[in-house]
């Protein structure tokens, strides 16, 4: 490093800034500046085991993922890296390779960010490449579970990104076939630099038929003539990209297989063989001429998903649904899940609860599927302990499903973003032409709005438009050409749900009254704690004179309108609620500020008119009693740890309800009971429904109800077996709604 003679000459000055050079050179984390980029450069998260918003840092550079050391490695950096891949923040960070080592270089040493800096290439650093670490200083970050709002990106695991393969599709050699959706049979071709190949079939078995028709979208393969095919494929000059596939038959995407590339011209000859033909066994959902096999005979089901073969995974064990935790959950295990349920492989295993939280008991950790097993419950699993996990690590999937086409017959125009729109649908007239035309909007809503998202493939409703004046109406149809749209919201396309037909029978036929959407990467998803309502519920006779202000909002039965009052009482049924948001977005009322209505009893804005129903039902669903209240103030009355209160209904503030809180409604406030004056004794079902109306979109409305067995004497009342309307079996509910009695030690 120094002079090997004349050391002793130097002056002592020079000594001390020839020193101060070197120091800053070795440490130069403070003083060097990464060279000015011109691109963004990419960032992901890998390595095992880890969560979606977790892992070993990876940065694309020059074309070559590397990874960052973990010398001064500091928060700020984290919160830089995060923001790239689409997370509010980072809540930490690692070092020594906490999740495995990387591959190729590492790219960053000494990294210095501000954390303020939009791009990692802003940071300090000693340079691209510049680094005297091994891949034993990998770097990792823990980013905050909270996505920037509108990030595409969404960094998941398990998703398969190939540079070799980009797209694999079967092309069908019968002239029905080609018109047919969804393709089920033909010649495997896969897609290099946009021009689309074959595939040799020497060594060809049914596991690589399995591979192809999993990423396709459906759960198993079959039989081909392949006497037929090889007559095809001699009349034909055929391209061969890929030679000598071996699939185990588990992997999720075709480019985990082992095969041979051919490189260069790809015009090489299959010397005794022929293009691959695969065909695949579609799923009952995508069957035709099949009965659909009922979600009650399944012991798995996916929920709260804004598409077809997505959702968090909820197993049944005995008569009550639970989940899966995230513990090591990857595509295979996942795979084995979209099968069961009719799909092909996983598209993506997703962890951290990223399809909502489930509210039931979690079942299995650490699932470790093989990949060929009939049902989840196949495969090997930790036994579950309370402390193990909590329903914020709730295991969800994405599966590969076949292609329908579904989105070339729908189309939203004139609205400012992507998501939304005036809703087009594509006819077909009299002399075979087709043409674009408008949606109705009578009585068009959230329902119907799920139902044109999920179509479209770009997420949840957030709201079902009746008049669409404010968007643009200067391109697009202009003809009324559907109306009377109902749908139940679980429809696949806009078409399944029921219609006018070819009658269309509209109010008001005008462009700006026709029916659009607004859609949303996510949703919020509402639940009533069902325990507490139980173990809160008794009666109360409460006198006439202390119910003014109940009678004025409506939440009294309508005989107390003849009531001889202030004298004489009304016999309540009073419980506590708790309505916690566990979706991905907060819950906000669909009226404006501006529309809110001030209850001068209670000292405080109403933001919704009807929010939830109780009733008291006989055990054939008669209603007998109810208490809705006529109007709610939402906000938050409790959160869980880390999340903050974001609304408050006092002094007009904000109302709604933010994911990970809850609304609590005491039974002793206003409004929250059920009027059973006028109830005789028997045996009864409870029933409370969040939301009715469906005014606010959710991302799962068959969790909204929740029931209770209830048995009254005249002077007490017993609640028994209350649960969400959804959280049993369909087996148990009907036994639940044919209650002959209680037959417990709660009941004398």
């Amino acid at each position: 490093m120094f002079p090997r003679s004349g050391w002793k000459m130097w002056d002592l000055g020079a000594t001390l800034m020839f020193l101060g050079v070197w120091v800053l050179l070795v440490c130069g984390q403070q003083t060097t500046v990464a060279p000015p980029q011109q691109e963004k450069v990419t960032v992901r998260l890998s390595g095992y085991p880890r969560k979606h918003n977790e892992g070993r840092v990876e940065v694309l550079y020059e074309g070559e993922w590397g990874t960052i050391c973990d010398d001064d490695f500091k928060l700020d950096n984290a919160v830089v890296l995060c923001r790239m891949m689409g997370f509010t923040t980072a809540t930490g960070w690692t070092h020594s390779a906490k999740y495995g080592k990387g591959a190729g270089r590492v790219w960053l040493d000494n990294l210095d960010c501000r954390g303020t800096e939009e791009d990692v290439s802003q940071c300090k650093s000693l340079g691209w490449g510049q680094t005297d670490c091994t891949h034993e200083e990998d770097a990792g970050v823990i980013c905050k579970d909270e996505r920037i709002p509108g990030f595409v990106d969404s960094n998941v695991i398990s998703q398969v990104q190939s540079e070799q393969i980009e797209e694999v599709r079967l092309r069908p050699v019968v002239a029905n076939a080609r018109r047919r959706l969804p393709v089920t049979e033909g010649f495997v071709e896969v897609r290099y630099k946009g021009r689309w190949e074959q595939i040799c079939d020497n060594g060809w078995n049914h596991r690589n038929s399995r591979v192809i028709c999993g990423m396709l979208g459906f759960p198993a393969e079959r039989k081909t003539n392949k006497r037929f095919y090889k007559m095809v494929s001699d009349r034909r000059q055929s391209r061969y990209r890929v030679h000598s596939v071996a699939c185990a038959g588990t992997e999720a995407h075709f480019s985990l297989c082992q095969f041979e590339l051919v490189k260069g011209n790809s015009t090489s000859q299959c010397h005794g063989g022929m293009p691959a033909a695969v065909s695949c066994v579609p799923g009952p959902m995508f069957s035709k001429g099949r009965k659909r096999t009922k979600q009650a005979e399944l012991s798995v089901r996916l929920k709260a998903g804004a598409r077809i073969g997505e959702g968090r995974v909820e197993i049944l064990k005995g008569d009550e649904w639970g989940t899966i935790c995230d513990d090591r959950w990857n595509a295979q295990s996942a795979s084995v899940v979209c099968r069961e349920l009719g799909f092909g492989s996983a598209k993506e295993a997703l962890t951290g609860a990223r399809m909502g939280k489930g509210m039931g008991p979690i079942y299995l950790n650490e699932v470790q599927c093989t990949g060929f097993e009939k049902s989840i419950w196949d495969c090997p699993a930790k036994n579950i302990t309370q402390d193990d996990c909590k329903h914020t690590e709730d295991a969800a999937i994405r599966c590969n499903v076949p292609y329908m086409g579904f989105e070339t017959t729908i189309r939203i125009s004139g609205g400012r973003t992507r998501f939304e729109g005036r809703v087009e649908v594509l006819t077909t007239l009299a002399n075979g032409t087709q043409h674009w035309g408008l949606v109705c909007g009578d009585a068009w809503g959230t329902l119907e709005a799920m139902v044109v998202c999920r179509q479209l493939g770009i997420g949840y409703a957030n709201h079902g438009v009746q008049e669409t004046w404010y968007w643009d109406a200067d391109t697009g149809a202009k003809e009324m050409v559907l109306s009377g749209v109902k749908c139940t919201g679980n429809e696949m396309t806009l078409s399944q749900c029921q219609n006018h037909g070819d009658s269309v029978k509209c109010k008001k036929t005008g462009t700006r009254f026709a029916a659009g959407v607004i859609c949303s990467e996510t949703s919020s998803d509402l639940i009533l704690d069902a325990r507490l309502v139980q173990q809160t519920a008794y009666i109360e006779d409460r006198p006439l004179h202390m119910l003014y202000c109940a009678a004025e909002e409506d939440c009294l039965s309508s005989s107390a309108k003849n009531a001889n009052w202030p004298y004489g009482h009304r016999r309540l049924l009073r419980f506590s609620s708790e309505i916690h948001n566990i979706g991905r977005a907060d819950f906000r009322p669909k009226a404006g500020r501006h529309s809110w209505v001030w209850h001068e009893c209670h000292g405080h804005y109403h933001s919704m008119d009807i929010f939830t129903h109780y009733d008291i039902l006989t055990l054939n669903g008669s209603k007998v009693a109810e208490g809705h209240k006529a109007s709610f103030c939402l906000e938050d009355s409790d959160c869980e740890d880390n999340v903050a209160k974001r609304y408050e209904c006092a002094n007009f503030g904000e109302q709604g309800i933010t994911v990970g809180c809850w609304d609590s409604y005491r039974h002793d406030i206003d409004c929250q009971w059920i009027d059973i004056t006028d109830v005789k004794p028997g045996n009864y079902i409870m029933q409370v429904v969040i939301n009715p109306n469906h005014e606010v979109a959710e991302s799962d409305f068959t969790n909204n109800a929740m029931k209770c067995n209830c048995k009254y004497d005249g002077h007490r009342i017993w609640m028994h077996n209350c649960h969400i309307g959804d959280a049993f079996s369909e087996e148990a509910e009907r036994e639940f709604e044919k209650y002959p009695g209680q037959l417990n030690n709660l009941i004398p």
